[in-house]
């Protein structure tokens, strides 16, 4: 969902020491030496509009080519578009809402999932059920299609979205296996973006159970996606739009993140991330704990960073990963309790959701 990343803030206050103001915190470098030392970071709540209290945020997107974050607010109806540098945000509003049965409860679900295209954005919601557009340069919100039925529920509903650049197609995943809510058609569904405001249904890619998670690795023309049921992560090669591999990962899988340089693969488990290298059959290379907690993770292809975020433990840990394959631990920042899914922005910072406080937590050198 990313362009090219810039240089990462981690990577230039290497070796600077100092102690943390304001909100947060604290965060350990790890030398070669194995010697630390404190590094001076903010952590910055920016407020949603409108929120009074919790706000239903799943995924996030940033687009590097613009410098803007881009946030859909579910139970709020709208996507609130943050700009990277003076964190101004505009609002997309015109999204629907719907009461939906959560754990016994009747809660407020919409827009959920977003991905950046050629000049335009594609946001999936939860309550009709349906992908709508949204320009890319006035953010006005152009049409909507129908994913699926609204009558199907969440099951049906659209989950990730993710936007192939090679094949200039838009895929999306259904359900929401973390909740207990498996997909009502294991599937990827397919979407022509040959017109990028038009999106048209072309086809789709079976999966032995529900998808959680995803990542592209445009550079080898592969996918990648968890299998909630069977805890498995499997390989798509996005131009024949079949699986071409299949390794055992963790209980629960989550988030994926990839490295198109040196081909490895990422997944978040319960409290840890592990690395898995598909050139030698998805073997496990290594690991870092997270604390418990952890969704969607980040990798900076352009430093060898890895980003992962634990919402019990909260925390986001950064770790440095080698040519072997094996994550060090590089930072340790403290953040707040709920916060997760951390993608990686421009000009040394990162962001987090905050859905307990209806807010993004932007963390950044000080």
């Amino acid at each position: 969902m990313r362009h090219q990343l810039g240089r990462s803030w981690f990577v230039e206050l290497i070796g600077q020491a100092g102690v943390l103001a304001n909100l947060v915190l604290f965060a350990v470098v790890v030398t070669s030496a194995q010697q630390t030392s404190a590094l001076r970071f903010s952590v910055k709540p920016i407020a949603l509009p409108g929120a009074n209290g919790l706000v239903m945020l799943d995924y996030i997107a940033y687009d590097n080519l613009n410098r803007r974050l881009w946030v859909p607010a579910g139970n709020i109806g709208s996507v609130d578009v943050i700009d990277g540098v003076t964190d101004h945000i505009e609002r997309v509003d015109g999204f629907s809402v719907a009461q939906v049965e959560l754990s016994g409860k009747l809660r407020p679900v919409g827009p959920s999932s977003v991905a950046i295209g050629a000049g335009a954005i594609y946001v999936g919601n939860r309550a009709d059920s349906k992908i709508c557009v949204i320009d890319g340069r006035t953010l006005e919100l152009r049409d909507c299609i129908a994913f699926a039925p609204p009558s199907a529920g969440m099951a049906a509903a659209p989950d990730g979205l993710m936007y192939i650049p090679a094949t200039r197609e838009l895929w999306a995943t259904s359900g929401a296996p973390p909740i207990g809510i498996p997909s009502a058609d294991s599937s990827i569904r397919i979407f022509s973006a040959s017109q990028p405001t038009r999106p048209t249904p072309s086809g789709k890619i079976s999966l032995p159970g529900s998808a959680e998670g995803y990542a592209l690795d445009n550079t080898h023309g592969r996918f990648y996606t968890n299998i909630e049921e069977t805890g498995q992560t499997v390989a798509i090669d996005v131009r024949k739009h079949a699986i071409v591999s299949t390794w055992r990962s963790c209980n629960g899988p989550s988030g994926v993140a990839a490295d198109r340089k040196r081909g490895f693969v990422f997944v978040a488990c319960s409290d840890h991330v592990i690395v898995l290298d598909p050139a030698h059959d998805g073997r496990v290379t290594g690991s870092i704990a997270t604390g418990s907690g952890v969704d969607n993770i980040d990798y900076d292809n352009e430093t060898g960073l890895l980003y992962a975020a634990a919402a019990d433990a909260a925390q986001l840990t950064v770790a440095r990963v080698g040519d072997d394959g094996k994550p060090a631990l590089f930072a340790l920042i403290e953040t707040v309790k709920g916060a997760r899914s951390v993608i990686v922005g421009s000009s040394g910072s990162a962001y987090l959701i905050d859905p307990i406080g209806g807010r993004i937590l932007k963390v950044e050198p000080k």
